[in-house]
């Protein structure tokens, strides 16, 4: 009888490493510690529940790395991006899902396969025996941690990461407010109009900057620090990086024309996304904080269009647990001191949604072709999935490593490319057309080994 796969953590890496180790023939144990033992950010049992956002951000698969890594994603059938595409809700060129739909469905169809089980406990050692995937994430319980800092011998590292609020739609004042979608982006009329936007002019965003700074902050208990990713960084962090900071943010007015007053450029924009498929609610984009919870509402009501605003969902605060994967993981993403585990997922210094899975995805075909006697090839780092495994397992810097999104800085030049913004658009389509070519071959060589 084949061994089985263990793998700890039902997030985003955790589920599609068991769906591609399950497809590959592999019996596969699922541990999930929730609903069980809670944490901070989630609030329910589901498997792949989305925290922060609901977005998997840009699905352009040609002039976008996050696009392509989308789109390797589903050339691999992942069930990430099969169920995402299910529970699709217009985001102009963004790919935003029903959160709830999503996670529910991507239980179910676990649950569903004749290989897979989940088992609903804490695991809180690194077990010497058996094949394992620890795909944690950000929010790794103590017990674990402390656990993997015992195996490592150096520790895990910590920063802390924001939640942003979700408003419901219905307390949004469109008589101040409109619909579109930066530069009209999108397929459809839905896709055009995906985004609400609320306008400021200069002394409405001065005073609402002022708000911000002088609102209560979360406190850390005693002995954390505040090391924050730089792509989640808390709204009212950005702020105290200068005053300006936002509106060459989260909170830029280009590419949007106010239908209620068109003669006059809105000084700074804040845009919200929908964030189910009822169109009922919308989460505050690019507004993670750590403001304690009266302040968030009195502070987020002084934008234009929001002040009656109801939250179904205030923003928050938690702390993330990465590795220095540089240093702990070989290629095959194993724990170089202990080859019987393997890690995925945010834990291993990769951050956003896609970029979990996708590591997920790696590590579950990975462990599948060594349970059945073979290994992998090296994932070429002409493509996203190469790319990110590369950073993460000896391409980043050891001594400054942090939490990476994939982007084309980390692939390979291309040769004869004009460089510069100017060649931006040749360089990125020469990119995703090299990495499709090779990530399909490299997918085709497995095929071929197994047929």
């Amino acid at each position: 009888m084949t061994e089985p796969l263990h793998i700890v953590g039902g997030g985003m890496a955790g589920s599609e490493a068991a769906w591609q180790a399950a497809q590959a023939g592999i019996p596969v144990v699922l541990h999930e510690m929730r609903p069980k033992v809670e944490t901070f950010a989630h609030r329910t049992g589901d498997l792949a529940e989305m925290v922060c956002s609901n977005s998997f951000r840009s699905d352009d698969d040609e002039q976008n790395a996050v696009g392509l890594l989308h789109w390797e994603m589903r050339a691999a059938n992942g069930l990430i991006m099969s169920t995402a595409d299910r529970h699709r809700l217009p985001a102009g060129g963004a790919l935003a899902v029903d959160r709830d739909p999503f996670a529910a469905d991507v239980t179910a169809q676990l649950k569903a396969h004749p290989l897979v089980s989940v088992s609903y406990e804490e695991v809180t050692e690194l077990p010497e025996t058996g094949r394992w995937i620890f795909a944690t994430g950000p929010l790794t319980s103590p017990a674990l941690a402390e656990a993997i800092s015992a195996v490592t011998g150096t520790g895990a590292l910590a920063f802390f990461d924001a939640i942003a609020p979700i408003v419901y739609a219905e307390s949004i004042d469109m008589s101040v407010a409109w619909r579109q979608s930066r530069y009209d982006k999108g397929e459809t009329e839905e896709e055009r109009t995906a985004y609400i936007n609320c306008p400021m002019t200069k002394p409405q965003y001065e005073a609402f900057i002022d708000a911000m700074l002088a609102a209560d902050k979360a406190e850390f208990h005693e002995g954390e620090t505040a090391g924050y990713f730089d792509g989640c960084l808390p709204i009212e962090v950005m702020t105290e990086r200068g005053r300006e900071t936002l509106r060459h943010g989260p909170m830029k007015p280009v590419g949007l024309t106010n239908p209620h007053d068109p003669e006059n450029k809105p000084y700074a924009v804040v845009q919200l996304r929908r964030d189910n498929k009822l169109g009922t609610l919308y989460n505050i984009v690019g507004f993670q904080t750590k403001m304690k919870y009266g302040a968030q509402t009195e502070v987020f009501r002084m934008i234009p269009g929001l002040q009656e605003a109801r939250f179904a969902r205030l923003g928050g605060i938690h702390r993330n647990t990465f590795l220095n994967s540089p240093t702990l993981l070989d290629g095959q993403m194993r724990l170089k001191a202990r080859p019987n585990i393997r890690f995925a997922g945010q834990v291993t210094g990769v951050e956003g949604y896609v970029e979990s899975a996708a590591m997920g995805l790696l590590a579950g075909r990975m462990a599948a072709a060594e349970i059945l006697g073979r290994e992998l090839p090296p994932v070429p780092q002409t493509t996203a999935m190469g790319a990110l495994v590369t950073h993460i397992s000896g391409g980043a810097e050891a001594k400054t490593f942090q939490p990476m999104n994939v982007n084309f800085g980390l692939f390979p030049p291309l040769e004869g490319v004009r460089g510069g913004r100017r060649g931006r658009k040749d360089r990125y389509k020469g990119y995703t057309d090299r990495a499709k070519e090779d990530w399909t071959g490299w997918l085709e060589g497995q095929a071929a080994e197994t047929a």
